[in-house]
């Protein structure tokens, strides 16, 4: 038998009210700083973070932490566009979008991650990228890390 548990971080103070409809309306754990995680060390098997990293000021204290709660074989999953590509999503979706309207950009947050950042952050943080794929016609890019101490 697979048990699989699921904790949803409420990142409404970050990303605004819309993201409630995609945990289903409620949220395990209300998170203001995602680099201080309420969670003991090596809680977690797998931590994604979809679409969202480039949307953190603090992404290296927050890949840093994420090595924090993640088992010794655990698993980042992480997915993100490249920034020329970013700006043109968020330009084309803000007649539709509140959040590009309502919320903007924040200080700290950029128009996505090139793979060659990415690599270096997760490097920083001392996971190794096992996997990068591309998905979505080519566009976007997923990644899979583990942490250095697991290989």
């Amino acid at each position: 038998m697979v048990v699989v548990k699921t904790i949803w971080f409420d990142l409404t103070p970050v990303l605004g009210s819309e993201w409630m409809c995609f945990s289903g309306g409620g949220v395990d754990v209300l998170i203001e700083d995602s680099a201080i995680l309420p969670f003991p060390n090596a809680s977690f098997d797998t931590v994604a973070i979809i679409a969202a990293l480039n949307h953190i000021p603090n992404r290296n204290e927050v890949l840093l932490e994420v090595a924090r709660v993640l088992d010794r074989n655990g698993c980042l999953i992480l997915t993100m566009l490249p920034p020329v590509l970013s700006r043109v999503w968020h330009k084309l979706r803000e007649p539709w979008d509140c959040d590009q309207t309502e919320r903007g950009m924040k200080e700290g947050e950029v128009f996505g991650i090139s793979s060659r950042e990415m690599r270096v952050l997760l490097e920083d943080a001392g996971f190794s990228v096992v996997l990068r794929k591309r998905f979505m016609l080519g566009l976007n890019a997923v990644y899979v890390a583990k942490k250095r101490s697991s290989l």
